[in-house]
């Protein structure tokens, strides 16, 4: 999947290149999707309504139990090839923001719960 993003950002940045004569530096495209997607995320985020907020953390665990799958592959993968002590860093810092966002996912949602719960 990311091998087709990769593709599908290249193509579109070939074609605003031919387009404009060359005047897009292919860094400054990707820069301003990425600003442009922080921009949508957070008013996408900020939106959505509290009754919908216990599924979505769900959601997040989920797709972070995936990254924390992919990091202990970034920690390991000097099984595979001697890539140095860079990919190690980085695989283990995903690992640990990854738990934690788990682990506060979690806690949100059980107090999110909680509040539907009846008292006595």
């Amino acid at each position: 999947m990311e091998a087709t993003v990769q593709q599908s950002a290249d193509v579109v940045g070939t074609l605003a290149h031919a387009a404009t004569g060359g005047a897009i530096d292919p860094f400054t495209f990707r820069l301003a999707i990425f600003v442009l997607a922080i921009f949508v995320g957070y008013f996408v985020v900020w939106s959505v309504t509290p009754a919908l907020h216990t599924p979505l953390m769900s959601v997040t665990n989920a797709i972070s139990s995936v990254i924390v799958v992919g990091a202990l592959l970034a920690v390991g993968v000097n099984l595979v090839t001697d890539t140095g002590w860079l990919s190690k860093l980085f695989g283990f810092l995903a690992l640990v923001l990854a738990s934690v966002n788990i682990f506060g996912g979690f806690l949100v949602t059980q107090r999110m719960l909680a509040m539907y719960k009846k008292k006595g």
